[in-house]
């Protein structure tokens, strides 16, 4: 009895290890970890600049657009990250001399999948009514001072952190302009051969009252394209036969932004899909990554201040224009920065989404076939009736499942004899599920994958275009 109550005695001693925190724990974790004076101190650095019109000053060393350029690299400096700045001349109507553009892009590279790269963006130029005016002072508090301080925010909260996949924080120059510093993005993702699973494109998320007086703290508004517009010309008679009207790779993004809100309770904020690229008649940076066929949405406020917005500062018959600090709402800035952290986390730690096709004409089942991604460990196949807004049926399946998907397969190649080394790799069969009973034509289908510890990608949607990259055209027939 004495030698089995000292073992008891031992066994008790011995500390039991704590689960793993599942990704929703993790997600609210470092969501959390957002601070609102932060916040509001970057927003204020930036508007002590005076103005950060894109063609002002560029040598200046307190005042313009090189100043606010130079102080945000040396934020991201001071957080360890690599820091590049990438630039181009651009010209049009609204910089017709021509003027370089210089975006801050801070790289936090990825441990085992650093090509596979989710963008958080916020522009940093401001202006006032002149859209050529560059020596009048534009605090550009909300516009575009919130996106910015939320790309730094996200910065401060996660540079310290590992994760699989690469985090890029970019404050872009030139957007009143025309969309340049978005281009210079897109051209410089383009020519690191990222594969971009998102942009996070935040432009005007800091105030909760509109210039009518209706007031909403608790939503954020997500726009999305519906087909992707980079090679829709191609993808027309397909989407057409096929459908995908309403299933691009931004508009999954949006999905899981809204599940992302609902699931992760330190946001605190409802998401509002709005199926269009952009505000009635208005643009966005996030558009030229659209353009060169990265998946990408724009964040913005539930309703918009236009007394703020591109207004020289006064006051007129008791109403007071232009954009400053006053008239923002940092609590709420916070929680879309929340959204943020939590989506770039999200989408960084999960594998990248599969690109699955479906088929099932003329047949009661539905068979799903996908090629096996990389560090994934599991699938979830879904699907939703055509005019559903979300995914509603979901499939769990693990990549070991034979005859659903099989398991990696080791391979051995490229020997060099001379050398005496050996290059060696693995290929993933192609998967498969037939869904009994479920027929093609009532339902959009879908897949995502999803990593040893839980993470899950977006889902990519069976559709002509549902692809998270951009669409290449097969090659002609011979």
């Amino acid at each position: 009895m004495k030698i089995f109550a000292a073992l008891l005695v031992a066994a008790a001693a011995v500390p039991i290890a704590a689960a793993p925190p599942t990704p929703n724990l993790v997600l609210n974790g470092l969501a959390a970890r957002v601070r609102t004076p932060r916040i509001k101190a970057t927003v204020e650095k930036l508007v002590s600049f005076g103005t950060r019109h894109t063609l002002s000053s560029q040598t200046d060393p307190k005042r313009g657009i090189g100043a606010a350029l130079n102080w945000t690299a040396s934020e991201f400096k001071g957080l360890g990250l690599d820091v590049v700045t990438p630039s181009e001349v651009m010209s049009n109507d609204r910089a017709p001399k021509g003027v370089k553009i210089t975006d801050v892009i801070a790289i936090q590279r990825g441990t085992s999948r650093p090509n596979d790269v989710v963008i958080i963006s916020g522009h940093i130029d401001s202006r006032v009514s002149d859209v050529m005016n560059a020596t009048a002072d534009a605090p550009g508090a909300n516009d575009d001072g919130s996106g910015t301080a939320a790309v730094i925010e996200a910065a401060r909260v996660l540079s310290k952190r590992k994760f699989p996949g690469t985090i890029v924080y970019a404050a872009l120059m030139g957007e009143e302009q025309g969309l340049f510093g978005g281009k210079v993005l897109a051209n410089y993702a383009k020519a690191q051969g990222w594969n971009v699973i998102a942009n996070l494109n935040n432009d005007i998320i800091g105030n909760s009252c509109g210039s009518d007086g209706m007031c909403d703290d608790k939503t954020v508004r997500v726009f999305s394209e519906g087909p992707r517009w980079q090679g829709h010309e191609a993808l027309a008679a397909d989407i057409r036969r096929f459908g995908g009207e309403n299933d691009s790779p931004s508009r999954n993004l949006s999905r899981f932004l809204d599940s992302l809100a609902e699931r992760v309770p330190a946001i605190g904020l409802d998401v509002r899909q709005i199926w269009r690229n952009d505000r009635f008649g208005r643009g966005g940076d996030h558009t030229e990554l659209l353009n060169a066929g990265y998946p990408a949405v724009r964040l913005t406020v539930a309703v918009e201040n236009y007394n703020q917005q591109h207004q020289d500062l006064r006051v007129e018959k008791g109403i007071t224009y232009g954009d400053n600090v006053a008239a923002m709402d940092f609590p709420y800035l916070a929680k879309v920065t929340k959204l943020n952290v939590a989506a770039l986390v999200a989408i960084a730690s999960a594998p990248s989404p599969p690109e699955p096709t479906v088929d099932g004409a003329v047949s009661t089942d539905t068979t799903v076939s996908w090629d096996a991604i990389p560090h994934a460990s599991r699938y979830v196949i879904r699907w939703r009736r055509t005019d559903a807004i979300n995914w509603q049926e979901r499939l769990l399946v693990d990549r070991a499942d034979r005859g659903r998907c099989g398991p990696a397969q080791h391979t051995t190649f490229d020997i060099d004899r001379e050398k005496g080394t050996i290059t060696s790799g693995w290929t993933f069969p192609p998967c498969k599920i037939v869904l009994p009973h479920i027929r093609i034509d009532d339902w959009v289908f879908g897949a995502s994958s999803v990593s040893a510890d839980g993470f899950e990608s977006p889902v990519a949607s069976a559709v002509p275009g549902g692809a998270f990259k951009p669409n290449v055209a097969p090659p002609p027939k011979p």
